[in-house]
């Protein structure tokens, strides 16, 4: 079935290759040099048939792709993963170090039965933790939770750039399976004139050679439905790794090229660019994130302090004097005085990332902003190029076909004429369709830039 748009309304109609068929046989069997037969093998019976037909096609929605796209893919699962680690990390970043816990003996004599011989010996156990500088736990914190930020906007660039591969399979099977649609239409109506040809030829109205240009057009069309045949399973299977299927899975469906129009506004949607793509606003993230590292790196010129508190319990003398046991409490610090070999170098390294991260933002603003003027422009060109196919240049091929045709049928025109024509509207048939699928294949492309949540 081929669906063709109605001007101006986005509406689907369809016409059966069984219509085409019928059309060709009536036209074939009748006499040529008829006038009445004309009619007959009318052409706006083949190109434009003006009633609804049903659709008998199952066609597979796009959303229901992206849902399970957004179910099934490996590479969102593991962005998900990722971005699962990511939030477990910010907890442990602001956690004090493990306390020590300490066990021994203090001041024992070689000799023998030491611990009530000597009044400083004695059993301990003891208690240290490490508190780092004021301020030292907070910045870390502050570092792992934009890491994790940047890894959730990394997830969601991923999400998004997985949907936007989905979409291109999608539109490029609709597109190959709408071509070899038109390419069996078009070869049913070139073996129509091939009979024409002959039936000329019989009369003595026309020559071979007619017969023959006819022949090798419907090889020429049976060539591209072998071609079309093989890039079929290439899109399948990158429409299937998308969805994270099997490669056995059931073949897909995509709708017919069509296009639901939309106004593209440059500027708004740079700004919405700007404003919610992933990619821009993890890299926002990195630059806040290299900013807390300079400030944690800095504060590693201030020491961190060691609690320690130790209990030491002391056996009676040997004549039975009463010893008391004892407590300890220390207070130590780190000395930072590698500072050229250690700090410095660490402040350096931080800096450094942040002005990487603040230039590879900018530099990702700019391709932005190229691309998203390049989108549009491709978007509004193919908008245009379709509405004018299918409002103006197609129904004027159609009608010049119509007219060589009953011009051929009276022997007034030679058969190339006849078969140019035929072949420019199949031309032209191939270029609309091509410009609605350039036209949704454009918008995922700026659904991407924008950041766009799936659709």
């Amino acid at each position: 079935m081929i669906a063709l748009l109605s001007k101006g309304s986005g509406k689907v109609f369809s016409l059966t290759k069984s219509g085409f068929i019928a059309v060709l046989v009536s036209g074939a069997m009748n006499p040529v040099n008829s006038q009445a037969d004309v009619s007959n093998y009318s052409h706006p019976a083949i190109f434009q048939k003006n009633t609804i037909t049903e659709n008998t096609e199952s066609f597979t929605p796009l959303a229901t792709l992206i849902t399970e796209a957004l179910q099934n893919n490996p590479e969102i699962q593991a962005a998900h993963q990722e971005r699962e680690a990511a939030q477990q990390r910010i907890s442990p970043a602001e956690a004090l170090d493990d306390p020590i816990l300490e066990a021994g003996v203090i001041n024992a004599p070689l000799a023998s039965s030491p611990f009530n011989r000597e009044d400083m010996t004695m059993k301990m156990i003891g208690l240290s933790q490490r508190l780092p500088f004021p301020g030292k736990r907070g910045l870390r914190k502050d570092v792992a939770t934009k890491d994790a930020e940047a890894i959730e906007h990394g997830y969601q660039e991923t999400v998004n750039r997985v949907i936007r591969d989905l979409k291109f399979a999608y539109f490029d099977l609709g597109l190959t399976l709408e071509m070899a649609k038109l390419v069996e239409k078009n070869k049913l109506i070139l073996e129509g004139f091939l009979h024409l040809a002959e039936e000329h030829y019989k009369v003595g109205l026309g020559s071979q050679a007619d017969a023959l240009k006819a022949q090798t057009q419907v090889s020429r069309m049976q060539d591209e439905l072998l071609r079309l045949a093989r890039e079929r399973p290439v899109i399948e299977a990158e429409l299937i790794r998308a969805l994270g299927r099997h490669a056995s899975a059931a073949a897909l469906i995509p709708a017919p090229p069509h296009i639901h129009e939309q106004l593209l506004n440059l500027e708004s949607l740079r700004e919405a660019a700007f404003a919610q793509r992933p990619q821009l606003l993890a890299l926002q993230s990195l630059i806040t994130r290299s900013e807390k590292s300079i400030d944690l790196a800095r504060r590693a010129y201030y020491p961190d302090l060691d609690v320690r508190f130790s209990y030491g319990q002391r056996d009676n003398m040997l004549d039975g004097t009463r010893r008391d046991d004892m407590v300890s409490m220390t207070i130590a610090i780190n000395l930072p005085v590698w500072r050229g070999n250690k700090i410095e170098p660490r402040i350096m390294e931080s800096q450094a990332m942040r002005e990487q991260a603040l230039n590879l933002h900018q530099a990702q603003r700019n391709e932005l902003a190229a691309q998203l003027r390049q989108q549009v422009a491709v978007t509004e060109q193919n908008h245009k190029s379709a509405r004018l196919y299918q409002t103006t240049i197609l129904p004027q091929a159609r009608l010049t076909v119509e007219s060589a045709l009953g011009a051929y049928r009276v022997n007034q025109i030679d058969f190339l004429t006849l078969l140019d024509n035929q072949m420019t509207v199949f031309n032209y048939e191939i270029s609309l369709v091509t410009a609605m699928a350039n036209y949704n294949k454009a918008l995922a492309e700026i659904d991407l830039l924008t950041g766009k949540a799936p659709h």
